[in-house]
Formats: C-alpha cells, structure tokens, sequence
C-alpha cells in the first residue's frame, strides 16, 4: 500500500478563529453557531454541532472569525492543544482553534480525524509560548503527514465510524434509560404519585399524606424514614491512588473515571460515592472486583441485592445534590461517612420492590451498555494505531 507524503497546508486550509467582544450584548445570541475549546471538551462525540452560545451577524462580522463550511474538523490550537471535532454544520471559533477546511479529493474528512487524533502528541509538540502553548497557523500548515489514497482512508475511517457510532448509539440508550428511571424516581419518592391500590397516582388522588420529623416533610402513611445505613454496608479502600498498582481489576478514586488495580476487596455489586477533590458527592455503581482509593466510599446491600438500584438513585437524586462539592473542609472539600450513612430518606419495601421490578431491567441494561463501551473504546484504540501505520489492512 503506497502512502504519501505532503504539508498539511497543501491538503487543506487552516482557518483561525475570533471572539466579538464580549461587553456588547447585540454580539450573542444569533443565528451563527461558534465554538470554544470548552464546548469540545465537554461534548462526548466527535461530530459537532452547536456550542454553548451563537454569535449575531454583527457579531460575525466584527472580529476576524471565519467560517468553516460543514464536514470539516474543528482543532482547539491551545487550552488546551488537540480536542477535535468534526462540524456537522457550518460554523465559526473563537481564537482558540486552528480549523481545518480539507481538500476532499485527497483527503476523506474522518481518516483525517483519527489521524489526527492518533498523532495528537505531536501536534501539542509544535506548541510555542511561555504562559500557555499555542500552535501556529505556519507551524501547523509545515505539519507534515503521511496518508494512504482516499479509497484506504475511507476504508480506515469506515472500521474506526462503526465503533465510535456503537459508542454513541449505547450512551444515548443509557442516557434515555436512566431518563426514564429518574422520572419515575421522582414520581414515587419525591412526589409520591406511586400507584395506589386503584393503580391511580396515590397523592394526587387525596392519599393519606402524615408529617415526618425526621425528614421534615409529609410522607405517605405507612412509609418510613430510614438511614442509608440500616440497608447499606458502607466501606473505604486503603490506597493512595499513587500507589495502586495496575491489574486487571477496577480501581475507583474520586476522579471521574477509574484506573486498574493488581487487586481487588470486594466482588458484587456496589454504589460508590466520591468522597473529596472535585467530585465529592458524586454517585456512581459498578458490579463486579474491584478495589477502592482510601477516600471514597462503597455502599453494597446488607441483605437484598435486588433492591441495589433504588439504592442507587436515592443517592444519585437526593444525596448527591446535596453533598455534591462537599460539606466539610475549605481548600480540598469533603465528606465524611456519618454523611452518607445517616442521609435518610422515605421508604416504603412493597412500593421500593415494584420499582425494582420495573427498573431493574433497564438498570442492568445500562450497565451493560456500558461494559459493552469499554470493550468498544479499547478495541477502538487498539485498532487506531494498526491502521494509521499500515501495520494491518482493509480491503
């Protein structure tokens, strides 16, 4: 297979960005989507399609932006260097990027993606400056590449796509999922239209409403107000997350996503909540061995693993909002396990089984939607640096 060589300025045009100023409100708000390095942060797909805010015509036109037609890829060019995004509309930056208008006789639009992607390292390498890193418009048109012709780049592109559009397939699913599970959470225990026994909404239809003390609110009679603890075991790791060592086994901290351990305290199924830095408060469940960083919590059922995921959402949707960012300290926020063993809560076990009959399904669903994400993320990753070196091929 024969690969060729060339400047990336001789395959495409590299746009740079502009930000209207900001003290003129008539700037925002309009029909022009415009993007910010943030947006691509935050977004969870490699196709782009509108930003936090547009910008007016008047906005568009006072300030050196330019547009970049649809299909192409956007490039955050520094804070940081390398979020990539390809632009499903037409669209405008802000000066954080270096956008990449292709050539689409040589060059197909997700190849250059991936390849992208795959060499971001030396990409964040032609960064120059002294308070932040910055890539050049000159440095980024000499950045040279070497690609197959476009028939294999599609061909690349098409194996990479699939993966990456059954990722997003299975998170939209887990997200509409858990849609659903929070709407009726909330129906049942926060608003208390459970079916009574006429199958009608049980408070909207004049059920008995009595008060609590303990939670400061009415409650249906015949409900309880109960501690996470009189369901839950709750217990912390032992590590420091510098001194796991990597293994086969998940190892959760307070970071958004976990790391590999060589070992493993506990095997089933577990509610973890961050307990310090940025996530404090944050709710998240996994099933299976995993091991834990000696600052966050895991909450696994005393006696009825069935009941796990109302478990789950009672602290996703009532503890979290409250303890999220901490309850204690001042430069590094936290909890402590009194917080979350005391949360009480209302509850009910007839009303809490028939949730569970009903949400459990989609509950274990999720789950597997995303297990069956990490295989298809490494997969994925394990393919891209294969394809993008030749080493293997696609006829």
């Amino acid at each position: 297979m024969e690969w060729k060589k060339y400047k990336l300025g001789e395959i495409a045009e590299i746009c740079n960005g502009s930000t209207p100023s900001t003290s003129d409100i008539s700037n925002y708000d309009g029909d022009i989507v415009w993007a910010t390095p943030k947006d691509l942060s935050d977004q969870q797909t490699k196709y782009f399609l509108k930003g936090a805010r547009n910008i007016t015509k008047k906005g568009f036109e006072s300030c050196s932006t330019q547009i970049i037609p649809a299909n192409n890829i956007l490039m955050s060019s520094r804070a940081p260097i390398g979020l990539f995004a390809i632009n499903k509309v037409d669209c405008c930056t802000n000066q954080g990027f270096k956008s990449i208008v292709l050539d689409k006789t040589k060059v197909d639009v997700d190849y250059m993606y991936y390849y992208l992607k795959y060499h971001v390292k030396e990409i964040e390498a032609l960064g120059t400056g002294t308070t932040f890193k910055e890539v050049s418009k000159a440095s980024f048109e000499n950045y040279e590449i070497s690609i197959p012709e476009i028939g294999v780049q599609r061909s690349i592109a098409s194996v990479l796509s699939i993966l990456d559009d059954k990722i997003l397939l299975n998170r939209a699913i887990n997200q509409n999922l858990e849609a659903l599970a929070k709407q009726l959470y909330d129906y049942w225990f926060v608003q208390f239209d459970f079916p009574n026994e006429n199958g009608r909404p049980y408070k909207s239809s004049g059920g008995k409403m009595v008060w609590n003390e303990k939670l400061k609110r009415e409650i249906p009679e015949g409900w309880d107000a109960c501690k996470i603890k009189d369901y839950l075991r709750i217990f912390t790791g032992k590590k420091d997350v510098s001194k796991a060592i990597p293994g086969d086994y998940k190892f959760f901290s307070c970071a958004p996503e976990p790391i590999t351990s060589n070992e493993y305290i506990y095997d089933g199924p577990a509610v973890l909540v961050s307990g310090n830095g940025s996530y404090t408060g944050r709710v998240s469940y996994y099933k299976g061995k995993f091991d834990l960083y000696q600052r966050t919590y895991a909450c696994v059922p005393i006696k009825d693993e069935d009941t796990v995921s109302f478990f789950f959402y009672t602290l996703r949707y009532l503890f979290q909002p409250v303890f999220s960012g901490g309850k204690h300290g001042s430069s590094i926020p936290y909890i402590v396990l009194g917080d979350l063993a005391d949360f009480t809560f209302a509850y009910n076990r007839q009303i809490v089984i028939l949730f569970e009959n009903i949400v459990k399904p989609m509950f274990d669903l999720q789950f597997m939607g995303k297990e069956e994400n990490e295989q298809l993320t490494k997969q994925r990753d394990e393919l891209l640096p294969l394809l993008m070196n030749g080493q293997i091929t696609i006829e």
